[in-house]
């Protein structure tokens, strides 16, 4: 008979990953940090959020991993790795929260259901503690007296790196301000929210891919697994900006709107946006099965998970 993988208990799954990160996340935010900035760098970072970037990328490792020799001396230490990146990639999000919500960006008062950064510790604090929470994603990249090769640590901060600046995430924020009251068509909105949003969710995929030893193409099918999910989980919260209230979103509901910002429902219409999530759900789903890779069960159920959101 063939072979057949069992069904993931993703709900189990998921538990297991956070807490693991949880638990390290405040081992090592804002320790020893003076006047004030630690209590605001762990403020902004623990008790809150979903965590998805950090679980895409112990997803990824797992499913490169399903593929490594047991016996390769990356193995040995590339679970060390999947963590620090995942605890890394989170600290880039804490960090782009809490600039973005401050007045000269977003000027929003509600993240993760509870006063943003600097509304409670105000502006300037708000600022340090997000560079602060910057600078360690990468210092966790590069741990010193570490088993780590030093290649991997590299690898690593260059697909933070490039995830998150000029050509990822704060690109695509300066083309969202640069954008508001202006009608964009489909193809200016999807480049925003690739570099916006997509571009740190693929980076957590292949941050986690690099953490293993995956063929070229099982890493391409992962790259275009983390582009369809990145831009899914977009045009799912353009959805529940319209239709979720600020108790379920944890953050101001109907901002977009508000704020007269281009999203996916104000140029396609709410009905013709979800059927656009379904269309990448299915896009991501079809490059995991390209991949090749024996076991991407918890990638599947995380795409599940983005864009289950909207119904």
């Amino acid at each position: 008979m063939p072979h057949t993988t069992p069904p993931l208990d993703m709900a189990a799954w998921m538990q297991g990953h956070l807490l693991r990160v949880e638990a390290f996340l405040s081992d090592w935010v804002g320790h020893g940090a003076p006047a004030g900035l630690g209590q605001a760098m762990r403020y902004a970072v623990l008790d809150g959020g979903k965590r998805l970037r950090p679980l895409l990328v112990l997803a990824a490792r797992e499913a490169v991993a399903s593929a490594d020799s047991p016996h390769s001396p990356l193995h040995s230490t590339a679970d060390e790795a999947a963590l620090r990146a995942a605890c890394a990639v989170e600290l880039i999000h804490a960090y782009s929260l809490v600039h973005d919500d401050m007045p000269c960006m977003d000027n929003d008062v509600l993240r993760r259901g509870k006063p943003t950064v600097h509304v409670q510790f105000g502006q300037a604090t708000a600022l340090l503690a997000g560079d602060a929470l910057q600078a360690l994603a990468f210092e966790l990249l590069v741990p010193e007296a570490s088993a780590i090769p030093n290649s991997i640590q590299a690898r690593l901060c260059g697909l933070l790196a490039r995830a998150a600046g000029a050509q990822g995430m704060a690109g695509g924020q300066a083309i969202d301000l640069a954008s508001v009251g202006i009608a964009l068509n489909e193809d200016q909105l999807r480049q925003m929210h690739r570099l916006k949003t997509g571009a740190l969710l693929q980076g957590s995929v292949l941050m986690g891919a690099a953490c293993g030893q995956a063929d070229v193409a099982a890493q391409a099918a992962l790259a275009d697994y983390g582009a369809a999910l990145g831009l899914a989980f977009q045009v799912v919260d353009d959805i529940l900006d319209v239709t979720a209230d600020a108790a379920t979103l944890g953050k101001t509901a109907g901002k977009d709107a508000a704020q007269d910002k281009p999203t996916y429902v104000s140029l396609l219409g709410l009905e013709p946006a979800q059927a656009y999530a379904q269309q990448l759900h299915q896009q991501a789903l079809a490059a995991l099965a390209a991949s090749g890779l024996p076991d991407t069960r918890a990638l599947a159920g995380l795409a599940h998970k983005v864009v289950d959101r909207a119904y």
